[in-house]
């Protein structure tokens, strides 16, 4: 698997893009309304990449950028505590809430170390991006050799932002798959399609029996950077999702569950508005470096 340029398609291995009719994401990127929801993302993240801070502090914004967008998918998963709480605790180990917010700050850390093996294998990825998050849960349900797989018949989940029928494990194993034979074959899809297919699909799977949401997220800040629309993780789509709110987060996942295009075509735009709103977060926080004032 090649990278991505920023706003152009993915290639194949080849260098020339997949055929159409062998490349199901490319579709999706012809969905009414798709594209300007990708003109507009690649828009903003030109922006905040010319910023002049990112001259000169960029390793500070990425590091502000990676704590928010941890505390933002926490919260998503149902940790919603303040950012200076985040920054504040040392200590993530007792107690449910806090759990999760140090799962999502791992997970954070985690992802950058893990594109290269991406392009070469999405699902060891993601038994890595798992085992980091409930390793160290320390309950019964992410205990043993459940953590770091996804879930054999008749294991259960644990995901209460997400209420959709839950497939059955062969489904599961199936689409986790077919997920990632897309993604090694290449795509003219645009970075966004990816990482908001990426994001979708294990949500409506949940292949692992928690941590699903903060591993979703993770993923979609893989593929954003790793594609290089974002490839310095400045622009923390998670803070985008949890601004956006949890109910309409859930709603642009039934869209994306029911698989119509019109659903799709919604969950796309739901990701690139997150995206959106997390470069207006990062461009406070280039603003306040350069006032002194962070």
């Amino acid at each position: 698997m090649t990278a991505f340029s920023r706003g152009a398609p993915h290639r194949s291995p080849t260098g020339s893009p997949a055929a159409a009719e062998n490349d199901p994401l490319a579709v999706l990127g012809t969905l009414p309304g798709v594209a300007e929801s990708v003109e507009s993302v690649r828009k903003a993240v030109d922006r905040i990449y010319g910023h002049r801070v990112m001259r000169r502090r960029s390793a500070e914004v990425t590091a502000e950028a990676a704590l928010r967008g941890a505390r933002a998918s926490a919260a998503l998963a149902g940790a919603d505590w303040e950012l200076e709480e985040v920054r504040r605790r040392s200590d993530y180990g007792a107690g449910e809430e806090p759990r999760t917010v140090g799962a999502a700050l791992r997970l954070t850390a985690e992802a950058g170390q893990l594109l290269g093996v991406w392009r070469q294998s999405p699902l060891r990825v993601l038994a890595r991006l798992h085992l980091v998050a409930a390793g160290e849960a320390g309950d019964g349900a992410s205990a043993g050799d459940t953590v770091g797989r996804p879930r054999l018949a008749g294991e259960t989940v644990v995901e209460p932002l997400v209420e959709l029928p839950l497939p059955e494990a062969d489904e599961v194993a199936g689409r986790l798959d077919g997920l990632t034979s897309l993604l090694l074959a290449g795509t003219a899809a645009p970075a966004l399609v990816v990482a908001a297919v990426v994001h979708g699909e294990l949500l409506v799977l949940r292949p692992f029996g928690t941590c699903n949401g903060l591993v979703a997220r993770a993923a979609e800040r893989i593929v954003l950077v790793g594609s290089g629309l974002d490839p310095k993780s400045i622009c923390p789509a998670e803070v985008g999702h949890a601004e956006l709110g949890r109910q309409a987060y859930t709603e642009a996942l039934d869209g994306y569950a029911a698989g119509t295009p019109e659903g799709m075509a919604a969950w796309i735009a739901h990701c690139g508005r997150a995206v959106e709103l997390g470069v207006r977060e990062t461009t406070a926080v280039c603003e306040a470096l350069q006032r002194g004032a962070a």
